[in-house]
């Protein structure tokens, strides 16, 4: 195989984990908004759009290559209502990309393709700190139990009634 070819193999691999992780994450944020976890799910929407971007540089990098951009995830999500096996299920995608990235980035660079080596050492930062914080929600649910979660619906049923009160002049 063409160190080109191998490069864009590798690419559109990275492209398929990536579009699970973005469907996985969306999944997430929909199933922790619907639970009232505001903050899950705003870092679940945020992580999504982050990978969604990624998904954006593997495919210009791709193109650039002359190569074909391959629209599919490596496998279906997983429908997972409970928040600690979210959390548990986000930080081993995240640290299976880390070392498949680390992997790529050591194979692109065995081929003469700094460039995309560059491009996979990035995303290696950027799943390193994912990985961070999953990890650091999954240390605050082991820490506080299900009273993390409990504070975190609160949070916005107090918000809530307070757009909803009738002002004093209605």
């Amino acid at each position: 195989m063409a160190k080109k070819e191998k490069s864009i193999e590798l690419l559109n691999r990275a492209v398929a984990d990536e579009l699970v992780a973005v469907h996985q994450y969306m999944y997430f944020h929909f199933c922790c908004d619907d639970m009232g976890y505001d903050l899950l799910s705003s870092l679940f929407r945020r992580t999504a759009i982050q990978e969604m971007m990624h998904v954006e540089q593997l495919a210009e990098r791709i193109l650039f290559l002359k190569g074909e951009v391959e629209m599919k995830p490596a496998h279906e999500i997983q429908h997972i209502h409970d928040v600690k096996q979210m959390l548990v299920l986000a930080a081993e995608m995240e640290t299976g990309s880390v070392n498949d990235y680390n992997a790529w980035a050591n194979e692109c660079a065995a081929n003469a393709d700094s460039v995309s080596k560059k491009l996979f050492e990035a995303l290696v930062e950027e799943e390193e700190v994912h990985l961070d914080q999953y990890e650091t929600e999954m240390d605050n649910l082991e820490k506080f139990g299900d009273s993390y979660l409990a504070l975190q619906s609160i949070e916005r049923s107090k918000s809530i009634a307070t757009q909803s009160a009738p002002t004093s002049g209605e």
